[in-house]
């Protein structure tokens, strides 16, 4: 039996196992590298066990280091969570050989998915359908010389998550796309194999849950659609799937069943597919846990983690799984702004929907946490559970409407966006979605703050300064013997006036943290907060985030024109440029790494590189000056 268990992993997935150890009566154990000093997960295990260091290869990429701290805390099992570890046969095999239970698939299964080239062809062998493919060269050309159907998908072997993908339309784009795949797979995966296949456009990705125990059985616990991506990440997940037919439906469980028993596995695992109307392909097999196991956890009533610490310690799985019941919907926060570009900063308040009425809320953060540069951007998971894909849907949306998320840009708009949209809300969904949909989803000029909202924020500013007076605090703000201006309040989103009211407008009430207004009869509450000089304002589906002025202009510091900032804080992967040299518009300049993933900084205009800022190797923080362009007069 598990008596005390580490979590080789931070955030959301930590804090998810924990719970389950904590209903098992298991205990647990936190690693945390400095930057996650302070993070929720290291607070909420029993011990804790830092990992010095920021960047994952030295603490959550550090196998040494982990099993160091299994031995240091007297941890007699391992669960790896997702990301980093969880599909290193490698880290398994050591865990094994310190005498540790190892709440995963054997190594050998690990390592047999973990190459998918690898992987395709094993999925072949068992008769599982597979799209062609090849191992990429240098240039990412086929062996047999043979010229490829484009477009293509120039994928990484190892791991997942989007990292080492790569969409190519021309002959003349592969090479480059290739090695930049390559690389960022090098740094995701400390493996940088890459191979082509063909791009199905307009194709579903859905994944079959398989659990299997060591007596032989292997439950397929129904399909996941995971279309919704940006970047080959998914944002949107939900079981079952709203496009297929049972037919397709009865082949992918099937297919999936058979992959499972071809490689010996224990434990629970994904298998992945895209479908075209009935064609399905295996993509990969993902030898743990997935971000969006709860869809499936609610659909069919499963404590996945439970049933995974269970088998580590040879339970058998009833002979078979449980029936489905309704729908679930999940959709994943990240840190990010509208082209998704991940986000850092410090969360100064998250307030999420809580459980219960059909929803869950799996978290990685609380009030005040830090959102580092090191890691991947996502905050947390909200899923919503039905008797209808419909009342699914519609749950979700309104929880997500309903948070409150201050001090660091999200994608809960588009999230939201995507929820209301008709083609989802037909089922109408591909892996193409957000492209297809992106000017509605987020339209290029998106509307400033609603003027309600911008009025409380003035009102509730005004109440705090009363607040805090010194002097004369029982008069009203700004009260005069006889009235000369109206007052006015001015934020760099927005101005307004709230002295006298615009018309029809009544103040119910107005404190520095909640304003009541009534419009045309119709009574709104809105909750106003103040972080690090913005002001925050909140009301249902309604959200501002003002910056306040000044009553007297200050000097600002501008930036030069044609000045390239940099979106992100990150590291300088390289630098495709000289100074002096003339680049068009849209040419790359630079290429940031941050999250681990690369961003291209390219150029707004056609010009000449008057100044370069930053070299190889610099560090440097959202907003630095990264380099100078004179544009060309035409």
């Amino acid at each position: 039996m598990i008596t005390r268990l580490l979590v080789a992993n931070r955030g959301e997935i930590a804090r998810r196992v924990f719970r389950t150890c904590r209903e098992l009566g298991v205990e647990t154990v936190a690693v945390f590298s400095d930057a996650d000093a302070r993070a929720p997960h290291v607070a909420e295990a029993d011990v804790a066990v830092r990992l010095p260091g920021t960047r994952p290869a030295e603490t959550y990429l550090a196998i040494d280091r982990i099993v160091a701290a299994c031995r240091a805390s007297g941890a007699d099992a391992v669960h790896p969570g997702y990301g980093f570890l969880s599909e290193s046969a490698e880290f398994a095999r050591s865990v094994l050989a310190a005498g540790l239970v190892w709440v995963g698939p054997p190594p050998e299964a690990v390592a047999a998915m973990g190459s998918k080239v690898t992987a395709k062809r094993l999925m072949a062998e068992a008769g599982v359908p597979v799209l062609p493919s090849w191992e990429a060269g240098a240039d990412g050309s086929r062996d047999d010389a043979g010229e490829p159907a484009y477009p293509l998908l120039v994928k990484a072997s190892a791991g997942g998550g989007g990292r080492g993908m790569r969409v190519v339309r021309s002959p003349a784009d592969l090479a480059a796309q290739v090695e930049s795949a390559r690389r960022e797979a090098e740094a995701a995966f400390g493996d940088g194999t890459v191979f082509v296949e063909p791009l199905l456009e307009g194709a579903r990705h859905v994944e079959v849950q398989v659990l299997a125990d060591g007596h032989g059985t292997v439950w397929a616990l129904g399909e996941r659609e995971c279309s919704i991506q940006r970047r080959h990440q998914k944002v949107v997940e939900e079981c079952p799937s709203p496009g297929i037919g049972d037919a397709v439906r009865e082949r992918l469980r099937a297919a999936a069943v058979r992959a499972a028993r071809a490689i010996g596995y224990v434990g629970a695992g994904t298998v992945e597919f895209l479908v075209a109307g009935e064609r399905v392909a295996f993509l990969e097999m993902n030898t743990r846990l997935q971000v969006e196991h709860p869809v499936t956890e609610l659909v069919y009533r499963v404590d996945l983690v439970r049933l995974q610490i269970e088998i580590a310690e040879g339970s058998a799985l009833p002979a078979d799984p449980p029936e489905p019941r309704g729908h679930a919907v999940e959709a994943r926060l990240y840190a990010e702004d509208r082209d998704h570009l991940p986000q850092t900063g410090v969360l100064s308040h998250v307030e999420l929907p809580g459980h219960g009425h059909g929803i869950r809320v799996d978290s990685g953060v609380e009030p005040g946490s830090v959102v580092p540069p090191y890691y991947d951007a996502m905050l947390a998971k909200v899923i919503a559970h039905g008797a209808t894909r419909g009342e699914a849907v519609r749950k979700l949306a309104a929880a997500l409407r309903r948070a409150r998320l201050h001090g660091v840009t999200t994608n809960r708009d588009l999230l939201v966006a995507v929820l209301d949209h008709p083609a989802f809300r037909a089922g109408d969904t591909h892996i193409g979605f957000l492209d297809e949909h992106r000017d509605t989803l987020l339209p290029p000029d998106p509307p400033g703050p609603p003027p309600l909202a911008v009025l409380a924020a003035a009102l509730a500013g005004a109440a705090a300064n009363r607040r805090d007076a010194r002097v004369l605090a029982s008069l009203p703000g700004g009260w005069r013997n006889v009235r000369s201006q109206p007052r006015t309040a001015r934020f760099e989103e927005a101005e307004t006036v709230y002295d006298p009211l615009p018309d029809g407008v009544a103040v119910v009430s107005a404190e520095p943290d909640l304003v009541v207004l009534e419009a045309d009869g119709v009574r709104r509450a809105f909750q106003v907060a103040r972080h690090g000089g913005k002001v925050y304002v909140d009301s249902g589906g309604v959200h501002a985030e003002l910056t306040p002025l000044p009553r007297l202009p200050e000097p600002v510091e501008r930036a030069a024109p044609g000045s390239l900032l940099a979106p992100m804080p990150g590291g300088v992967l390289r630098v495709e440029v000289k100074e002096g040299q003339r680049v068009g518009k849209g040419q790359a300049v630079l290429v940031l790494e941050a999250m681990k993933m690369e961003h291209r900084i390219t150029a707004p205009a056609a010009g000449i590189v008057s100044a370069l800022r930053v070299g190889k190797g610099d560090q440097v923080e959202a907003g630095a000056v990264l380099a100078i362009i004179d544009e060309e007069n035409t």
